[in-house]
């Protein structure tokens, strides 16, 4: 398979990752709302770094389609114009997908900078889509799933969009994430399909029918803890960023069903590896899934009972992302019988 390809998928690979990477940012320092509009942050490319870029003044120029924040309102210009001595309501639209009219800079060149790696991951899966179709003949599913990827990139922008609108609802928020894991699931097939190394992998029926419901409990661990970091969210809004201690106090039910369900994901997996390892069956990516589950559970515990250090959060869910991926490429792994080399 060309080299090439799959070079570029692996860099989408990474940039989608980075987008992952970026999000988790922005939810730890609450910059979700940073950009009240989209795709523009307050109607600019390049978003403001200054309140007053969004203050109504005087003798201004407006460009068609900027937003301003006036009496605790998002106004947007209907075209371009210059404004008198006072406001002037008929040049102006109340922004009505949401009520929130808040500026801070740090906020918006957070969420923008998580946009720009959400276009250089579309960008790059574009150019991916666009090689694939050299491969239409010798492996039809490659251009089919790498023009996949990039509707599902539109698509995740759309949810990206609706997360917005709806002033980060939590649901919206889960399944923008949940969609996140698809496009790395698909990229990941990808790069398997265009690998023609022999892994010298065997295969067992209880390794890919345990590899299925280790990822599916993954899934199910990251679903809930997308929740779980919105009752944070709620308590970050009720105490401030200072008081830590407080973030969880009284957690909901669900705080406790992600937490125990934890104990099944490490048995489930260190069933897995011992299996693996015992029937010697090659699957070495293994080793970096009990590592990952190791550390995610670590900074789940530093969360806690030590008021979540710094950058315990995204580096939580980041690496519960990397997990999923890492036992996907295993459980493609295990997809692949080896005739040969069949144990039961």
């Amino acid at each position: 398979m060309d080299i090439t390809f799959r070079k570029v998928a692996k860099v989408s690979l990474v940039l989608v990752y980075l987008v992952i990477v970026a999000g988790a940012v922005v939810r730890m320092t609450g910059s979700g709302m940073g950009c009240p509009d989209w795709p523009k942050c307050f109607g600019y490319y390049i978003p403001p770094t200054e309140v007053t870029e969004i203050q109504w003044q005087p003798d201004r120029l407006f460009e068609k389609g900027q937003v301003i924040i006036y009496r605790e309102t998002l106004q947007v210009s209907k075209e371009s114009f210059t404004t008198k001595d006072a406001f002037n309501s008929d040049n102006w639209d109340l922004y009505t997908k949401h009520d929130y009219a808040e500026f801070n800079p740090w906020h918006t060149w957070i969420e923008y900078i998580n946009r720009l790696f959400g276009v250089l991951a579309g960008i790059a899966t574009l150019i991916l889509a666009v090689i694939s179709i050299k491969f239409r003949k010798k492996k039809k599913r490659i251009p089919i799933l790498s023009w996949l990827v990039v509707f599902g990139m539109v698509f995740q922008a759309w949810l990206g969009a609706t997360v917005v609108y709806s002033v980060l609802e939590p649901a919206k928020i889960t399944v923008h994430m949940i969609m996140a894991l698809v496009i790395v699931a698909i990229l990941l097939y990808i790069i398997y399909m265009a690998n023609n190394e022999n892994k010298r992998i065997k295969y067992d029926k209880v390794v890919l029918n345990i590899s299925i419901i280790a990822l599916a409990m993954t899934l199910v661990q990251i679903a809930m803890g997308t929740q779980v970091r919105q009752f944070v969210d709620e308590q970050v809004d009720i105490y401030g960023y200072a008081a830590r201690e407080n973030w969880l106090q009284n957690p909901e039910l669900l705080f406790y069903v992600h937490r125990s369900f934890s104990i099944l994901v490490i048995l489930v997996n260190s069933f897995l590896a011992y299996r693996i390892t015992k029937l010697d069956l090659g699957h070495f990516k293994v080793y970096w899934v009990l590592f990952l589950i190791l550390v995610v559970v670590f900074t789940g515990i530093a969360m806690n009972y030590l008021d979540f250090p710094f950058a315990s959060q995204p580096l939580h869910l980041v690496l519960a992302s990397v997990l999923f991926g890492v036992q996907f490429y295993i459980l493609l792994d295990a997809l692949m019988p080896r005739k040969d080399s069949k144990t039961s």
